[in-house]
């Protein structure tokens, strides 16, 4: 192939990507070479399009008509007629179809009310009347809202042009109106918003027969006002008059003719004016443009290839007619969940988060967090513990009454404290299979192509997370029972009744602190519970806005700092006598909590009786909650609790040997609720990880596949229409890639071709501008403009007596009058 033969397969080859990225359901990013079509309303876009095609074909009326982009295919053939990519091998011969199907297509995406989307429709005309071309028409510039468009229409008009005309490889064809100031151009406004130096920007005037008596385009024309770097073409469209006439085309191109060389101030540049001559210069333009980008869009092109070939080259090498075929991507589907499963429970995933906690780190922060919270809300009611014990102690000892304190009290307080804690264990687990079962689901996407087998492989799971949750439920019941069989009080933890007396308790408490080293007390005391940032609402009074701190929650106080080096201390808050409380406030968007002292008299900070604190998040706030509930500081409770204690208060108030019985069983069952709680949170973990998690594992190694083996191979693994969709595409793109890449590798670098000019200042047509310019309104003046298109006109030399010619200074080749041409004159177009 020759590079010229090449260079007209330019066109066609950007076409056939722009119809397969168009129809992809897979997104990929390429920047193709295109020209863009920008104007406000009624600026004559619409007819220039039309009068391209020789056929009237796009909807017409008054305020916004174009609401979607149109991508608008020119294909040069022997026949007549126009194809939609949305409705594949349906022709359309007559036009009058085109535009209803336009208006219909446009309806279903944007609705029958004005509405505007992005997403283009693609038009596809073959013609002998046409030059290979591809233009996309959009939407006119609007400033004003009309049926049920939202009020910042013009926002999203501007928007989606600019998302089409910003990317480098796309030539920006801005039409003006003549009879209206060039200055207030919308399309040069925004074209000049992407493109400051004009090298993107072709420019057309419309409607040149429609201005002032007296008034003409000239200077416009010779890119004297706004200069651009590729010129102007002025062009006639049809009149309303003409449309509602139902005037052909043709016709009217024929009149355009005769208006350019007709007319005095355009006659002497008639033959680089009109719809005709635009058009070949655009097929021009666009050639050479996407010849200039070649570099590039082989670049992209072959990146693209590399992301898909693995992908492509494994569809190609999986044979659906291999008996095998199916087991074995049955096979490697499985075993690629297994491990995947696996990893998000262990913590190996490759993809991991940093934006909240996943997999098996969910499932440690139930264990970890919320399970010892949950036990810890068991344990917290002291008067209501103390009551209970009082009922007891009475209830044993009967209408006898008692000195000694009896045994049989801390017996039942303790089984039904132990009872208690059923509830919470079984909720850890219910907690854990639901994680699983979430894990389960989101590691089932890999296998969305085959809806069938996730399905039963979900199914299946499930089925077996369930069997595990039933044993691992009747361990932990088992658990429960093994604590009320037996009451070890020979436990090397328990105090027992001699130092569970509260007149020894005290004493015992300071001996055994007494005999630990001075620094195992002071690591004792300084144990970090937990520690992170809260706000500190407090400050919101004090100086007009909460601020960020740093906490650190110790076994003996509440310390924040400036920041996380803990090297500037704000304030220290002693633990003892606090107590918390959730202030869940509605006017207040972050989760929050306060502290405060049990003697409403104490202020705990400055002047505050309560320090008011906000965390980020739900969790976090529930993190600290649970943090301080374990270095002792408990919720307070409420007024008909407080009540209730009172009035129990004031009745064990007269019976001093029953107040000191109940302490005496009070701190009998602290100390043994101590061990079974220490148990319960070691072995609860243990016990779900065993029974539940790791059988999972298993079930996933050994007994997943047999199972399956066991059903429809066939039926589990037939695809689903979305993954046939995918796969066809993908290797429709990849073979549409490897085309592109053969074509542009046949066009040779030696193309003729000429460079685009080199820039236009202002400087130069400000002088320009002050001459009478009699000269260039001659019909047959002397010479040409310096800048504009030109089709066959001959070099001009530099000795030339035009103003604008001597002011033009090019250093290696002589000015000419032809600064957007590029090789050979453009192929005429019938008129």
């Amino acid at each position: 192939m020759s590079g010229n033969q090449g260079m007209q397969m330019l066109i066609p080859l950007v076409n056939k990507l722009q119809d397969a990225f168009a129809s992809l359901s897979v997104p990929l990013n390429l920047d193709l070479p295109q020209i863009a079509v920008v104007g406000s309303q009624s600026a004559g876009k619409s007819s220039v399009l039309e009068n391209f095609v020789g056929r009237d074909f796009l909807p017409r009326g008054s305020g916004i008509v174009t609401r979607r982009p149109l991508i608008l295919q020119l294909i040069h053939g022997p026949t007549e007629y126009a194809e939609f990519l949305h409705l594949k091998n349906k022709h359309f011969t007559n036009f009058d179809d085109v535009r209803r199907e336009i208006e219909a297509e446009t309806d279903r995406v944007t609705g029958k009310n004005k509405g505007i989307s992005n997403i283009p429709i693609n038009l596809r005309v073959y013609s002998p009347q046409v030059l290979n071309l591809t233009l996309i028409d959009l939407p006119g510039l609007t400033k004003v809202p009309v049926g049920d468009q939202p009020h910042d229409i013009e926002q999203q008009i501007r928007s989606m042009i600019l998302e089409f005309i910003e990317p480098e490889n796309t030539l920006i064809l801005a039409v003006t109106p003549a009879n209206s100031d060039l200055a207030n151009s919308d399309a040069l406004k925004i074209a000049k918003e992407v493109d400051p130096t004009g090298i993107r920007t072709i420019g057309v005037v419309t409607k040149l027969d429609l201005m002032d008596a007296g008034t003409d385009a000239r200077e416009v024309l010779e890119n004297r006002v706004f200069p651009l770097r590729r010129g102007y073409v002025g062009v006639v469209n049809r009149s309303q008059r003409d449309i509602d006439g139902r005037k052909d085309i043709q016709a009217a191109m024929a009149s355009e003719r005769k208006f350019f060389l007709s007319h005095p101030a355009y006659r002497h540049m008639a033959d680089r004016m009109g719809t005709g001559y635009l058009q070949a210069t655009l097929n021009q333009q666009l050639t050479n443009h996407i010849r200039d980008t070649l570099p590039t869009l082989r670049n992209r092109l072959q990146t693209q290839m590399l992301s898909l070939e693995k992908d492509v080259e494994a569809f190609k090498s999986l044979r659906p007619d291999d008996p095998s075929y199916k087991t074995k991507a049955l096979i490697h589907l499985v075993n690629n969940f297994s491990e995947k499963f696996v990893n998000a429970i262990d913590g190996h995933s490759g993809a991991i988060s940093v934006d909240s906690l996943s997999g098996g780190a969910e499932i440690n922060r139930i264990f970890h967090e919320r399970f010892p919270l949950d036990l810890f809300e068991i344990q917290i009611d002291e008067k209501a513990l103390r009551r209970e014990i009082a009922y007891a102690i009475r209830n044993v000892q009967g209408i006898r009454g008692g000195l000694f304190t009896p045994d049989q009290a801390f017996d039942v307080i303790v089984r039904d404290r132990i009872g208690r804690l059923l509830s919470p264990t079984l909720a850890c687990v219910d907690r854990v299979v639901t994680k699983l079962s979430g894990i389960v689901h989101s590691c089932l996407e890999q296998m969305s192509s085959y809806p069938r087998l996730a399905d039963e492989v979900e199914r299946a799971i499930n089925s077996r997370i369930r069997e595990s949750e039933v044993k691992t439920k009747d361990q932990l019941r088992s658990l429960t029972d093994y604590q009320l069989a037996y009451m070890n009080t020979n436990h090397e933890d328990f105090i027992g009744f001699n130092n569970a007396d509260p007149q020894n308790a005290n004493q015992s408490a300071k001996q055994k602190l007494g005999n630990q080293s001075p620094g195992r007390q002071r690591r004792a005391v300084n144990t970090v519970i937990c520690s992170g940032w809260l706000a500190l609402l407090n400050e919101k009074v004090l100086r007009g806005g909460s601020r960020y701190y740093w906490f650190v929650l110790t076994t003996e106080s509440l310390t924040w700092y400036r920041n996380e080096e803990e090297r500037e201390k704000k304030f220290v808050l002693p633990l003892e006598g606090l107590k918390q409380r959730a202030d869940d406030t509605a006017f207040l968007r972050r989760p929050n909590f306060s502290l405060f002292h049990s003697d409403p008299k104490v202020n705990i900070y400055k002047e505050f009786k309560a320090l008011d604190l906000a965390a980020d998040n739900v969790n976090t706030r529930d993190n600290w909650k649970g943090a301080l509930l374990r270095v002792g500081v408990f919720p307070e409770k409420s007024k008909q609790v407080q009540e209730e204690e009172a009035e129990d208060d004031l009745n064990q108030g007269n019976n001093p040997i029953l107040k000191r019985q109940v302490e005496t069983i009070r701190n009998l069952v602290q100390s043994y609720m101590k061990i079974v709680t220490k148990t319960q949170l070691d072995l609860v973990p243990k016990i779900t990880m065993h029974l539940l998690i790791d059988d999972v594992k298993k079930y996933l190694k050994s007994d997943l596949l047999p199972i399956l083996y066991a059903l429809d191979a066939n039926r589990l693994m037939e695809e689903s229409p979305e993954e046939k969709r995918r796969k066809q595409d993908l290797v429709t793109m990849y073979n549409t890639m490897k085309e592109a890449l053969n074509i542009i590798a046949d066009v040779t670098t030696h193309t003729i071709t000429t460079p685009v000019p080199p820039p236009i200042t202002d400087d130069l047509f400000n002088s320009e501008g002050k001459g009478d310019g009699s000269s260039q309104r001659s019909a047959t003046g002397p010479s040409r403009p310096s800048v504009g298109p030109s089709r066959g006109s001959p070099s001009i030399s530099g000795s030339g007596n035009s103003p604008a010619l001597q002011a033009r200074v090019a250093p290696s080749v002589p000015p000419t009058s032809r600064p957007l041409n590029a090789g050979p004159p453009p192929p005429s177009v019938s008129v």
